[in-house]
């Protein structure tokens, strides 16, 4: 596995675009069941209190640095990063991947119809690629015919947007029942990829503004946002 630091306790790999891909390929190849978190500062905040989630991504095969906020951390520490590794960017080349090797992917989450029409997309993008969808939920009601779903496709990739930490913990309570070699929880990026909300411009993206621009389209996100001002005096607080 690649390097990593600790960002405020919460493991980070030294990882950017392609040696994710190349990292994801790995651990299918092995099977598995497992974890790929998106760590973004919020995770980390999250983690502190909430002993569960910190066991959870303790546990994952590989923990990305998504956002700027953790990039700059994981450099603080002596991480050599180029960029970060959102979910909603890791998808197309992950798709695209997929296509290549013959893997199966399986889109879980988000409003109905959102991820089927993405599936759609991909598939378009990427002839070959075999990929299914279903919307679900984390409630353990809608276990069985999710888990159903997942074994009739063979997924061996399962892109999870429930959203954090509940997309997470879904899939520490199923890994054993799913079949899937993978797992990596996306958040909303089937609402950005399909464009139900709107990106940041790349100019924004480049900077690291995209919080903001998301702040602004979601003004609902300032409860999650709070705690960002905390979380950078407290990386800034934390020994080199």
């Amino acid at each position: 596995m690649p390097d990593s630091v600790r960002v405020l306790g919460v493991r980070v790999h030294c990882v950017d675009m392609e040696a994710t891909i190349r990292q994801i390929e790995q651990l299918i190849d092995a099977g598995g069941p497992h974890l790929v978190a998106t760590v973004n500062p919020e995770f980390v905040m999250r983690a502190r209190k909430d002993h569960e989630f910190a066991r959870v991504l303790e546990e994952a095969a590989l923990c990305l640095p998504d956002g700027t906020g953790v990039v700059w951390a994981a450099r603080r520490q002596g991480c050599e990063l180029r960029e970060a590794v959102a979910g909603v960017d890791l998808v197309p080349p992950l798709a695209a991947m997929c296509a290549r090797q013959g893997y199966r992917m399986f889109l879980l989450g988000a409003a109905p119809g959102v991820a089927a029409e993405l599936a759609a997309n991909l598939r378009d993008a990427h002839p070959g690629l075999e990929v299914a969808a279903h919307a679900g939920s984390p409630d353990p009601s809608d276990d069985v015919e999710t888990v159903h779903r997942i074994h009739d496709h063979r997924a061996q990739v399962l892109l999870v947007a429930y959203g954090a930490p509940a997309q997470e913990l879904w899939f520490d309570r199923l890994q054993e029942r799913l079949g899937v070699s993978v797992a990596i929880g996306v958040g909303g990026a089937f609402d950005y990829l399909t464009g139900r909300v709107p990106r940041a411009p790349a100019w924004m993206r480049r900077a690291g503004m995209e919080w903001l621009a998301r702040l602004v389209r979601q003004p609902w996100r300032v409860r999650r946002m709070a705690v960002l001002p905390m979380y950078a005096l407290k990386v800034l607080r934390s020994p080199k």
